[in-house]
């Protein structure tokens, strides 16, 4: 997979199009132009409660899903289409997915840590 699979949505370009994001509050503009990334092509993932196979399914993500990473954190080593890995990537508040099933580019952190 090449990096132009990726979708970028550009600050700049986005503020111009969204009047109304300049009095958002900047959480909110903040994630407006937050980086989605592709999961692996064939695979409907798992989206767990915490880093690890061992927390609750919260919910699947289809095929083609594109997902931001807030933050990444170690849990569990796991084994997916993109390598083995202890990292973990937080997708929305208390959802996580292996980094192993999320094309970034790079086989380390591209987040910050979450705490």
């Amino acid at each position: 997979m090449g990096a132009d699979e990726q979708t970028i949505e550009p600050p700049a370009e986005r503020a111009a199009e969204a009047p109304e994001a300049a009095t958002a509050p900047a959480a909110t503009a903040a994630t407006a132009s937050l980086r989605k990334y592709p999961i692996a092509p064939g695979y409907r993932v798992n989206v767990r409660s915490g880093p690890g196979t061992g927390y609750r399914i919260v919910r699947t993500l289809p095929l083609g899903m594109k997902v931001p990473i807030y933050c990444q954190k170690p849990g569990e080593r796991v084994t997916g289409p993109y390598g083995t890995s202890n990292l973990w990537c937080n997708i929305a508040n208390g959802e996580f997915v292996s980094d192993t099933y999320v094309y970034t580019g790079s086989d380390g952190y591209v987040a910050p840590r979450c705490d």
